[in-house]
C-alpha cells in the first residue's frame, strides 16, 4: 500500500506539470481550447503556421525574432487539431471556418484589434479567410501560396485529404508526408479532418478585398501553384519572390526582410 501511495505521489507532479504545459490556452467558440503565447509589444501581428505545424514552427524562424526587435507584439498559435491545442475527432469541429474563427476569437480575447498576419502555406489558407471575415485585420502577408487553394476541389487537398483518411495507397507520390506525420507522433485524424474541411476563398471574395496583402514565396517553390496568379486576384498586393524553396523560405532572412518592409509601408 506505501509503495502505491508514493507511486502516486511521485506521479502527481507529472501530471500537474503536463497541464501546465499547455498554458496559457484560450477557449474558442465550441469549447476548444486553443494554446498561444503572446511576446513584445506593440502592434500585433499574428503568426499562422502550415500543415502539420504548431505555433513553435516559427520559433527558429529569423522572422520572429525581426518583429520583436522591430517593436511588434507577437501572437502564435497552435492551430485546433496541432501542437498543444486540443484535437477533435469529429469533423464537425473543423467546418465553417472553425480555424479562422479561434484566431478571431483569441486576438478578441487578447484585446488586441488592427492586427497583421503571417500565413506561411496551409496558414496562408486560413489567413486568406481572415481577409474576408475578420473587419480588425489591418494588412495580412500570404506565404509560400498560389492561386490552387481558390478552388473547392483543389486535386492536392483532396489527395491530402485522402492520405490522412485511410487512402494512402491511391496517393504514393505522397506517402513521405503520412510518414512523417507518423514519425513526430502527430494526430494523423486531426490531419486527415483539417484537409477535408480545408477552406477555399473563390476569387470574387478575393476581389472584394481592400487592405494591403503582401504575396511573397520562394523562387523555387511552385507547390501550391503560382503566387503571381494569387496576386492577380487581390487589388491591392505586393509580389515578394525571395531565394528559397517551399521548405526553407519561411524561416529565412530574405522572408523576414520583405514581410518586415511590407508590414511598416502598410501603416
Amino acid at each position: 500500500m506505501k509503495n502505491r501511495l508514493a507511486i502516486l505521489l511521485l506521479a502527481l507532479p507529472l501530471v500537474s506539470l503536463a497541464q501546465l504545459s499547455r498554458e496559457p490556452q484560450f477557449t474558442s467558440f465550441d469549447g476548444t481550447k486553443i494554446h498561444y503565447e503572446v511576446a513584445g509589444e506593440g502592434k500585433p501581428v499574428v503568426l499562422v503556421h502550415g500543415f502539420m505545424g504548431s505555433g513553435t514552427s516559427w520559433q527558429k524562424a529569423v522572422l520572429r525574432q525581426a518583429l520583436l526587435d522591430a517593436g511588434y507584439k507577437v501572437v502564435q498559435l497552435d492551430l485546433r487539431g496541432n501542437g498543444m491545442s486540443d484535437k477533435p475527432h469529429t469533423v464537425e469541429a473543423y467546418r465553417n471556418d472553425a480555424e479562422a474563427r479561434d484566431i478571431m476569437g483569441l486576438m478578441n480575447f487578447l484585446k488586441l484589434k488592427n492586427y497583421d498576419a503571417v500565413g506561411y502555406s496551409r496558414g496562408s489558407i486560413i489567413t486568406a479567410r481572415l481577409l474576408v471575415l475578420d473587419k480588425n485585420l489591418r494588412s495580412a502577408v500570404l506565404g509560400g501560396m498560389g492561386a490552387d487553394f481558390t478552388d473547392p476541389n483543389w486535386a492536392r487537398r483532396m489527395a491530402f485529404a485522402e492520405l490522412f483518411s485511410g487512402k494512402a495507397h491511391l496517393h504514393p507520390e505522397f506517402q513521405g508526408a503520412l510518414n512523417a506525420a507518423k514519425t513526430r507522433g502527430l494526430d494523423t485524424l486531426a490531419l486527415g479532418f483539417q484537409q477535408q474541411t480545408q477552406p477555399s476563398t473563390s476569387p470574387v471574395e478575393l476581389s472584394k478585398v481592400k487592405i494591403p496583402v503582401l504575396i511573397i514565396s520562394g523562387d523555387q517553390d511552385e507547390d501550391n501553384g503560382r503566387a503571381g496568379d494569387l496576386a492577380k486576384l487581390l487589388p491591392n498586393s505586393t509580389l515578394k519572390t525571395v531565394p528559397g524553396n517551399h521548405g526553407n523560405t519561411s524561416g529565412s532572412e530574405g522572408f523576414a526582410r520583405e514581410v518586415l518592409a511590407f508590414l511598416k509601408s502598410a501603416k
